[in-house]
């Protein structure tokens, strides 16, 4: 099977070391492809980051379409653009905030969400309400780290372990769900020295979006993930219109 992984922000680094977990999750038979857009923000920590993320996003939606993909992960802990890469997109589409919630909640009885900036808290929170995680999620807690000083800052794994763990006991949880794409290569570091199950939501995406696959599952094609009504798009997104499907 053919999996799409797609980075929405620019950061060419950030989309190497996504794709380095995407693939060490993948099963025999399985082809990886990480990208990201060519247009876009180069991190994405704000309602206006993930809005301008997702014309970059369709793009790769549709030019994965034409390439035969059979599934898709966004890795971004936003899940920006899902319902509308849900409606282009053939095969399922899974967010990492999504698959890591889900997974987290099949762990124990609560989980806690450790992130980046604390201003994108609020999005996280969202997020749990909207998957129905909402009863599960006991706090969301940013470490103000920005996404691209991840990698940068040499203290990034240390402060993320002693937040992880604050937050386990601070909130009584039995699982951290990692808040950002951008960590993924530190989860199990991070749980080793915690003793608690950490979760990426990168490594949980590509595994269910491999689940569904190999089911011969594919996205309900009715109601509202049916294919947009073609119409004509003007200005800038002149190419995102009548045959963005096609």
């Amino acid at each position: 099977m053919r999996i799409r992984v797609i980075n929405p922000n620019t950061t060419e680094t950030m989309t190497k070391s996504i794709g380095a977990v995407a693939e060490s999750a993948a099963w025999p038979g399985t082809s990886i492809t990480t990208v990201n857009p060519d247009m876009g923000p180069v991190s994405i920590e704000s309602h206006y980051d993930e809005a301008l993320s997702v014309p970059g996003v369709l793009a790769e939606i549709r030019r994965a379409e034409s390439e035969g993909a059979d599934g898709y992960v966004l890795a971004c802990f936003g899940d920006p653009g899902l319902d509308a890469a849900r409606e282009l997109a053939t095969g399922p589409v899974l967010g990492i905030a999504e698959a890591a919630m889900h997974t987290a909640s099949h762990l124990g009885r609560g989980f806690s969400v450790v992130t980046t900036l604390e201003r994108t808290a609020g999005r996280a929170w969202d997020l749990a309400e909207r998957y129905g995680m909402s009863r599960f999620c006991r706090g969301v807690h940013g470490c103000d780290i920005a996404v691209l000083e991840l990698d940068q800052n040499p203290r990034t794994k240390n402060i993320l372990i002693e937040h992880c763990r604050r937050a386990a006991l601070d909130d009584g949880s039995d699982v951290i769900v990692l808040g950002c794409a951008g960590m993924a290569e530190l989860c199990w570091d991070i749980s080793s020295e915690i003793g608690l199950p950490v979760i990426d939501g990168v490594a949980a995406a590509v595994n269910l979006v491999q689940s569904l696959v190999s089911m011969g599952l594919r996205k309900s094609g009715r109601g509202e993930f049916a294919p947009p009504p073609a119409k004509p798009y003007v200005g800038l997104l002149d190419s995102f219109g009548s045959s963005a499907t096609g």
